[in-house]
C-alpha cells in the first residue's frame, strides 16, 4: 500500500512537473517566408490534396526522426509535392513538434495556393515544392539586430566573427552526428561574448552544405556588417550570431562527463583517475600550440604563395598584351603613405573581402586602395579575376585599374577615385535625387549601356558582368557612369553563348530568372540586370524593396501594370515632373521592359538597345510579360511579426563604395 502510494505520488509530481515544463515551453516565433516559384495551384485538385496529406505528415513526424524529416507525397498524378522540415539542433522534440505545427498551419495562408512554398521560424524551417531536388540555396533572407558594434571594436568583433564563423560551419559539415549541427561561443571582451550557430539539413552532401554555408557567410558583411546580431536563412542551411545566448547551451555541449569513482575502488585508483587526465590535457595543450603555430606559419606562406602566383599570373596575362607588369605594381610604402597608414578616416567602404580606403599620391593624384583582409571572407579567387579583366579594360564607362600591391602579407588593388561615389546613393536617397535630372539620367543609362556594350562585344575578351545593379555604378565629378567590381565576371570564349553553373553570384531582384532558379548565364543576363537598373533610374525606386499596397509586388509588376493600362509617365520619378524629355521617359520604359522578358531570346542584344537609345528610327518590337520569379519576395513583407529584428532580401559582395546592396557569393571558410 505503501509502496503504490509512493508510485502514485511520484506519477502526479512527475505530471504536474511534464505539464509545467510544456507551459513553460515559448510558443515559436515567427521569422519570415518566401512564396518562391510564382505559380500556382489551383483548389481542390490532386496537388491541393497532396499538400495537405504531406503537412499532416511533417507534423506527426516533428517527434520521431531527430529534428528533420523530409518526405513527399503522390496520391495521383499529376500533383506530386516534396516537402521537409528542420529543427534547431538544439531545442526538444515538443518545441519541434509546436515549431513544425504553426509552420505547417501557416505556410499555406501566407503563400496561397502557391507550388513551392518556404517559412522559417525561429526554431524550425518548413518547405515543400513540386520541383525536385529540394537541395537548392535560394531564395534566401537576412535578419538583423538594430543595434551595432561601437566603432572602436569593430575591428576585433569582425576578426573574430569572421574566425568563429568559418571555424563553427566547419564543425557542422563535419559533425559526426546526423546533425549537421554546430553552436559555439567566444569571448569578445572581458564582460562579453559572441554566440554562434550554423545548420544544415542532413540530407546534403559534405560539398553542398559547405557552399551553402558559405553562401550564407558571404551575405553578412554588406548586409549586417557591425551589427549586434545577424541571421542568414537559406533553405537548405542557417547561421545565425548574437552577442547574447539564444540556444540552449547544455543541450549543445560537447564536454564530456566525468564520471565518480565508485566506493570500491582504491585511493590510487581514484588519483591516477585524476592524474591521468592532467597529464593527457597538458599534452594535448602542447601539441595543440605546435599545431597552431604550424598552421599560423603554414597560412602565412599560402598566403605569400598566393601573392607570389598572383603576381605571376598577372605578368603572364597583362604583360604580354597591354603594358610591362612593373608598370603596374605599388610598393606597400607608397600606398600606406597614400592611404595615411590605413586611417579609419580614410575608410570609404567595406565588404566581404576586407575595406576601400581613399589616398593621395605624391603627384597629388587621388586614388580608392581595395585592400584584401588576411581573415577576409572572400578567397583570392574574386581578387585576381578583378585584377585581370579590369586591367585588361580600358574604357571611358568602365572604373580604370591603376594597379596593385602584393608584399608580404598585403594583396591590393587601386583604382582611379570616383568622387561621387555609387548611383544608388544619388538615386534612392530623397534629398540627393533631385540632383539627378532627366538629362543627367538619360546620360547615365546611355553610359551604363555604353560600357556592358564594350564587355560584351568590343573588349579583348568577352565579359559577363553578372552583378550589376546601381551599387555597382560609379559616378565622376561630371556624373558620367563607370560601371566598377568585376570580381564575380566572366570570361566568355568566342564561341560560347550560354553557361550553367551551380555557383550562383549576383543580387536578388537584379537577376535574370534562368540564371537564378537555373544557374544559366549569357550575355542576356547582363541584358536582363540592365533593363532593371533602367526602370530604376526612371522611377527612383528600388525594384529589391518596392511595395505598394493593392498595386503591385515589386517594380517590374508595377511598371508593367502601369505599361499595359497605357499610364507610362505615372512611373515617372516625381522629382522630375517639371522638366523631362516625354519620348525619352516612354522610350527607355519601353527598353526596360523589353530586357526583363522572361524568354532571354526575347530580350534585345546590347548593341539594339544602344541603338534603341540613340536613334528613334529603330523600330521596337511590344514588350511581354516580365519575369514572375521575383513575386513575393517583398522584404518589407517580413516585417511583421518580427521583434527587434530588420528583415532584408539576401542577395549577396562588392566593391563597396556603397554597402546597401548585398550581393551574393560563393566562398569557402578556411
Amino acid at each position: 500500500m505503501c509502496i503504490f502510494k509512493s508510485s502514485a505520488t511520484h506519477l502526479l509530481l512527475l505530471s504536474l512537473f511534464s505539464l509545467l515544463s510544456f507551459a513553460s515551453e515559448a510558443a515559436p516565433i515567427y521569422s519570415a517566408h518566401d512564396c518562391t516559384n510564382g505559380s500556382y495551384y489551383q483548389p481542390n485538385t490532386t496537388f491541393q490534396a497532396n499538400l495537405k496529406v504531406l503537412l499532416s505528415s511533417l507534423v506527426s513526424n516533428a517527434t520521431l526522426h531527430d529534428g528533420f524529416y523530409s518526405t513527399n507525397i503522390s496520391l495521383g498524378n499529376p500533383g506530386q509535392v516534396k516537402g521537409l522540415f528542420l529543427c534547431r539542433g538544439d531545442v526538444t522534440p515538443t518545441v519541434c513538434q509546436q515549431c513544425v505545427t504553426a509552420a505547417a498551419m501557416n505556410i499555406t495562408r501566407f503563400c496561397t495556393n502557391q507550388t513551392e512554398s518556404i517559412i522559417w521560424y525561429d526554431v524550425c524551417m518548413l518547405r515543400y515544392s513540386d520541383n525536385f531536388p529540394l537541395n537548392n540555396i535560394v531564395p534566401g533572407m537576412n535578419l538583423k539586430a538594430d543595434d551595432s558594434v561601437p566603432n572602436s571594436d569593430l575591428t576585433q568583433f569582425n576578426d573574430l566573427l569572421s574566425s568563429t564563423l568559418n571555424d563553427i560551419t566547419q564543425k557542422a559539415v563535419n559533425s559526426p552526428s546526423d546533425k549537421k549541427f554546430a553552436a559555439k561561443e567566444a569571448n569578445f571582451t572581458s564582460s562579453m561574448k559572441l554566440y554562434t550557430l550554423a545548420q544544415c539539413t542532413p540530407d546534403l552532401s559534405t560539398f553542398d552544405c559547405n557552399r551553402c554555408f558559405s553562401s550564407a557567410i558571404s551575405a553578412l558583411p554588406n548586409c549586417c556588417s557591425g551589427k549586434r546580431g545577424a541571421r542568414t536563412l537559406l533553405p537548405s542551411c542557417n547561421i545565425r550570431y548574437e552577442l547574447y545566448p539564444f540556444y540552449n547551451a547544455s543541450a549543445v555541449s560537447t564536454q564530456p562527463e566525468l564520471s565518480s569513482p565508485s566506493s570500491g575502488k582504491s585511493n590510487i585508483s581514484i588519483i591516477v583517475a585524476i592524474v591521468v587526465p592532467i597529464v593527457v590535457a597538458v599534452a594535448l595543450f602542447i601539441l595543440g600550440c605546435c599545431f597552431l603555430r604550424k598552421r599560423a606559419s603554414k597560412k602565412y606562406n599560402s598566403f605569400r604563395q598566393d601573392s607570389s602566383n598572383l603576381y605571376v599570373f598577372l605578368y603572364h596575362v597583362v604583360g604580354d598584351d597591354l603594358i610591362d607588369v612593373e608598370s603596374l605594381q605599388f610598393d606597400l610604402a607608397t600606398v600606406e603613405a597614400a592611404a595615411n597608414s590605413f586611417a579609419d578616416e580614410n575608410k570609404i567602404g567595406q565588404g566581404g573581402f576586407g575595406v576601400v580606403y581613399k589616398g593621395i599620391l605624391p603627384n597629388g593624384q587621388e586614388i580608392a586602395v581595395k585592400r584584401l583582409s588576411v581573415t577576409s571572407l572572400q578567397g583570392t579567387v574574386e581578387f585576381t579575376n578583378e585584377a585581370i579583366l579590369v586591367a585588361k579594360l580600358q574604357h571611358r564607362n568602365l572604373v580604370r585599374l591603376l594597379g596593385f600591391c602584393l608584399e608580404g602579407q598585403e594583396k591590393m588593388l587601386i583604382y582611379e577615385y570616383i568622387p561621387n561615389k555609387s548611383l544608388d546613393r544619388f538615386l534612392f536617397d530623397p534629398v540627393k535625387q533631385r540632383e539627378l535630372d532627366w538629362s543627367r539620367r538619360y546620360n547615365i543609362i546611355v553610359g551604363i549601356a555604353r560600357g556592358i556594350l564594350y564587355l560584351h562585344e568590343d573588349s579583348q575578351l568577352r565579359i559577363i558582368h553578372r552583378d550589376l545593379k546601381a551599387s555597382n555604378v560609379l559616378l565622376d565629378e561630371k556624373m558620367n557612369p563607370k560601371i566598377s567590381d568585376f570580381g564575380m565576371a566572366k570570361i566568355f570564349q568566342p564561341d560560347q553563348t550560354q553557361v550553367n553553373t551551380g555557383r550562383i553570384v549576383g543580387t536578388y531582384g537584379y537577376m535574370s530568372p534562368e540564371y537564378a532558379l537555373r544557374g544559366q548565364f549569357s550575355v542576356k543576363s547582363d541584358v536582363f540586370s540592365f533593363g532593371v537598373l533602367v526602370l530604376e533610374i526612371v522611377s527612383g525606386k528600388k525594384n529589391t524593396d518596392f511595395y505598394q499596397t493593392g498595386h503591385a509586388d515589386d517594380l517590374l509588376s508595377y511598371v508593367w501594370k502601369n505599361w499595359t493600362e497605357q499610364t507610362p509617365l505615372e512611373l515617372l520619378d516625381p522629382t522630375l515632373r517639371d522638366s523631362y524629355s516625354r519620348n525619352e521617359v516612354i522610350r527607355c520604359i519601353h527598353i526596360g521592359l523589353l530586357c526583363v522578358q522572361e524568354n532571354p531570346s526575347d530580350r534585345p542584344s546590347m548593341a539594339t538597345i544602344s541603338l534603341m537609345l540613340n536613334s528613334y528610327t529603330v523600330t521596337m518590337s511590344l514588350p511581354r510579360k516580365p519575369a514572375s520569379f521575383l513575386h513575393g519576395r517583398t522584404p518589407n513583407r517580413l516585417k511583421n511579426g518580427l521583434d527587434s529584428d530588420q528583415s532584408t532580401n539576401c542577395s549577396i559582395p562588392s566593391i563597396p563604395w556603397s554597402n546597401n546592396e548585398v550581393s551574393i557569393t560563393e566562398v569557402y571558410p578556411r
